[in-house]
């Protein structure tokens, strides 16, 4: 009995520690105030990590139970907040650092299912066809039912080169379908752009990184060497990231003073309003936000900001609706905790949180650009060949481009630089019926204001 109690004790003590580690030495006094009642209820978990030790048949790792224990803690919340031991919680910090190998998907948890939240631009998943809101209801042989989402992450990463199985369930699917995708080195690209046409310009932000206001700024000023008298900024299948780079990158548009996003959450210190700032502000030409269900986050936060303030016109489907924040914690065993610590909300006061941002004009799209289509992989796997994905599609579109070129070679005069990139501005739009929407949007604008001056 003495051995009993004086584990628990113990115990009492590496929660104590735990604790006054976790939260700070800021708030330990008031820890330390409650914890006969706090540890009270704890009694029930020391115990039976006592009996596993003792009476289980057999040897336990104690370190994986503790850990067990955490996660079932956690899957009591949201399921956003989540326990990453400490070789998972390295493995974030490599991400944010550029590249990883893996499939190139952003998951969720959502109905309690592992979802994806969007492919990233040019990666295996993309390519193979995977999209925004599927249901990952297996990987390889394994249930994804209970899985938490650090045990999916892990299983999806590996080396590059390997191959892994998941089995997806999509609307219009009668059972779930496998998709055999080869890891490779994931490339977080943030940001590319172009003029279209019409002098509408076209940035396509891909997530939100540490640098992605520089990259939006470099575009803006190059686009505006080129006269652009309009823009769209693409955010579609953009499933966040920073909070700041949400901020900074609103800020690009608003004029001094307006608020972009406020966040509260349980305690004072977690209260937080961002403002925009005059310094970066760049001139105030009509504007359209594409966004899709792939579009979370520091998306949302944009969108939501730009349409608040009548700043821009948001095109595209309903958004992901993910409007909680995150905070990383480290703990002393080189593990980490991400946990929920607050909501955020646009300037009029929405809740983005589980409802997303709705556009002011909905347009579904049919295939986005690039994007390889679903039917069309589907009835070429039924016929055996699997060889239909967007790079073969491109393949097949440069082959079609370089006959008519040979043609044109031989009854006309070569075609000028601006005749060509004209040529693939319109097959782009053809392909992208949103992109398209919103251009229509914006020369509509512009002849409006031309007959107005």
């Amino acid at each position: 009995m003495q051995k009993h109690l004086r584990s628990q004790h113990i115990i009492f003590l590496i929660f104590a520690l735990f604790a006054a580690l976790v939260m700070g030495a800021g708030i330990a006094d008031k820890v330390l105030a409650t914890q006969t009642e706090t540890y009270e209820k704890l009694k029930i978990f020391s115990e039976v990590l006592y009996l596993i030790q003792t009476n289980y048949v057999e040897d336990a790792d104690i370190q994986d139970v503790i850990y067990g224990g955490i996660n079932g803690m956690l899957k009591t919340l949201d399921p956003h907040s989540s326990f990453m031991p400490p070789d998972v919680y390295q493995e974030m910090q490599v991400e944010t650092r550029g590249n990883f190998g893996g499939l190139g998907i952003q998951i969720g948890i959502k109905d309690e299912q592992l979802t994806v939240i969007a492919p990233i631009d040019d990666t295996p998943a993309f390519r193979a066809g995977v999209l925004a809101g599927d249901r990952i209801v297996k990987i390889e042989e394994l249930p994804t039912r209970d899985m938490t989402l650090i045990e999916a992450v892990k299983l999806l990463r590996g080396p590059k080169g390997t191959q892994i199985t998941i089995s997806i369930l999509r609307e219009g699917f009668e059972k779930p379908k496998e998709f055999t995708i080869t890891r490779g080195i994931i490339e977080l690209d943030s940001s590319s752009h172009r003029m279209l046409s019409d002098h509408i310009g076209y940035i396509r932000l891909r997530q939100f990184q540490d640098d992605s206001a520089d990259e939006i700024e470099e575009a803006l000023r190059d686009l505006e060497e080129q006269h652009v008298e309009a823009l769209i900024l693409d955010l579609r299948s953009n499933p966040g990231g920073l909070l700041n780079a949400a901020v900074e990158v609103s800020d690009k548009f608003l004029e001094k003073g307006k608020l972009i996003v406020y966040t509260e959450g349980r305690k004072k210190n977690q209260d937080m309003r961002f403002v925009a700032h005059q310094e970066f502000t760049h001139p105030n030409y009509p504007m359209v936000v594409l966004v899709n269900h792939g579009s979370a986050s520091a998306s949302e936060i944009v969108s939501g900001a730009l349409q608040d303030h009548s700043r821009a016109i948001i095109v595209g489907t309903q958004t992901y609706g993910k409007g909680s924040v995150q905070s990383v914690i480290p703990l002393s065993d080189n593990s980490g905790l991400r946990l929920t610590t607050a909501r955020y909300y646009t300037p009029s006061g929405r809740t983005i949180h589980e409802k997303g941002i709705t556009p002011d004009i909905i347009v579904p799209a049919d295939q986005v650009a690039g994007a390889p289509n679903p039917e069309e992989e589907a009835a070429a796997e039924e016929a055996g060949d699997q060889s239909v994905s967007a790079e073969n599609e491109e393949q097949t579109e440069s082959m079609l481009d370089e006959e008519e070129e040979t043609v044109d070679e031989e009854s006309e005069e070569p075609e000028s630089e601006e005749s060509v990139a004209a040529k693939e501005v319109e097959m782009l739009l053809q392909k992208d019926v949103q992109l398209q929407r919103g251009v229509d949007v914006l020369r509509g604008i512009l002849i409006f204001e031309s007959q107005s001056i």
